[in-house]
């Protein structure tokens, strides 16, 4: 099984970090995989995007052209990104930041009301966790456990603190997005 994943939104609202984390947790459980990671010249406020491929076989590439899944944060992405799904492919929006409907009738959206549901979970920071438990609860490429493993380690000690809300977040979008399955 292949999954070629994009997530994007602003610079700051942590896309990198989930598609990294959904990397690693691939790696983790033998897969293979790739990250690609591409942003504007600011690093807060600009865009930000990666591709994602996660792999039981070898990846030839790490661009994502036809996307199985595209996460996005924002307006500006959706509009971006929404035509590079697959037909029957996944869209999962922020509901927070985006208002409009997507254009295509041809795939399957789910609206993640990302930014509430962080700030429940103790930070609206989190809502990068939020979609990326949205996600797994949608395709399941990888355990949770694994993506929490691996969310500690990119996090480390000093950020290590954080976990339990990021953990929450998780939850939070994985409850969110079964509820619209």
């Amino acid at each position: 099984m292949t999954e070629q994943i994009i997530c994007a939104g602003f610079g700051g609202q942590g896309v990198l970090l989930a598609g990294q984390i959904l990397a690693y947790a691939g790696l983790a459980e033998g897969k293979n995989v790739s990250w690609l990671p591409a942003y504007g010249p600011e690093m807060r406020g600009g865009t930000a995007n990666c591709n994602v491929v996660v792999s039981d076989e070898e990846v030839a590439s790490p661009v994502v052209v036809e996307a199985d899944c595209a996460i996005v944060m924002n307006r500006p992405s959706m509009e971006m990104f929404e035509r590079a799904v697959r037909p029957n492919g996944l869209l999962i929006m922020n509901s927070d930041l985006i208002e409009v409907q997507p254009a295509r009738g041809d795939i399957k959206v789910l609206r993640i009301p990302a930014n509430s549901l962080a700030e429940q979970a103790g930070s609206v920071k989190a809502a990068n966790m939020v979609m990326l438990g949205a996600y797994n609860a949608c395709v399941c490429i990888v355990e949770n456990k694994t993506i929490i493993q691996c969310l500690e380690k990119v996090m480390g000690e000093k950020k290590k603190h954080l976990i339990p809300l990021n953990e929450k977040a998780i939850d939070m979008g994985m409850e969110a997005a079964k509820k619209q399955l």
